[in-house]
């Protein structure tokens, strides 16, 4: 593929991943609470208690507010899947230990960076590809980025709770277009979801790549982004399985 303008990338699940799993960082915490609750009870929890929620964007919201909406929509996801797991009456302070634990995750404490990332983004960075960043995280991004020692690549970071809008709507990638003055055509998209990073960024005119370090198989419900008839057996999208393989020149 020609050298693009922009490359955007997700962030957690495409630069970074969390260290063991949700339920393990969450059953360690609540430990200290005096709260004994298995890591598999937490993460089927959470998956669903996530999947669940509203999307991470506050349209209209005072700018201000922001960083409490955000917190607040991430402790009612805690509650849900400490409740769904049947130990919330457990915690003789919940509100406390929610602090924690949301603090706990804007440090580097939680993350590992794949081992191919910095390589490549310092490779594209050379060759005068801009970078940016199209996330459906929060405001924490960015410390989490300086603890990780990732934000230096960077020239956007775009996030929904701030955009008002997250992935897969075309809004988010509108404004991440927009900072660095770039049309769709001349931007890629790489990230791990396959709706939505590569969907979303095909269906508004991206270069979108799939990153799927697993080998997962394409969604079997997905639309192409292309047309309205569902996917065929053979449909094969832009896919890797790391960042390594977009290496240029």
């Amino acid at each position: 593929m020609e050298q693009p303008q922009v490359i955007f990338l997700d962030a957690v699940g495409t630069l970074f991943g969390i260290r063991g799993s949700v339920g393990a960082i969450y059953s360690q915490l609540a430990q200290k609470f005096g709260v004994e609750v298995a890591e598999a009870d937490l993460n089927l929890a959470f998956g669903q208690s996530f999947r669940h929620s509203s999307p991470a964007a506050f349209p209209n919201a005072d700018p201000s507010k922001i960083p409490i909406l955000e917190f607040e929509w991430w402790q009612a996801i805690a509650q849900a899947t400490f409740a769904q797991a049947g130990v919330l009456p457990q915690f003789s302070d919940f509100a406390t230990f929610f602090k924690e634990l949301y603090a706990y995750f804007e440090t580097a404490a939680p993350w590992f960076v794949y081992p191919e990332v910095p390589a490549v983004l310092e490779q594209w960075r050379s060759q005068g590809i801009e970078l940016g960043i199209l996330s459906n995280f929060d405001s924490r991004l960015y410390s989490v980025l300086d603890a990780i020692d990732l934000a230096k690549f960077f020239t956007s970071i775009t996030i929904s709770t701030e955009i008002g809008a997250a992935k897969p709507s075309p809004t988010i990638f509108a404004a991440g277009l927009k900072k660095h003055n770039c049309q769709a055509i001349a931007a890629w998209h790489i990230g791990d979801s396959y709706q939505e990073d590569y969907e979303a960024a095909q269906a508004i005119g991206i270069q979108g790549i799939w990153l799927n370090r697993t080998d997962k198989s394409v969604p079997v419900r997905s639309y192409s982004s292309t047309s309205s008839t569902m996917l065929t057996p053979d449909y094969r999208p832009r896919a890797i399985r790391n960042l390594t393989e977009l290496a240029l020149g």
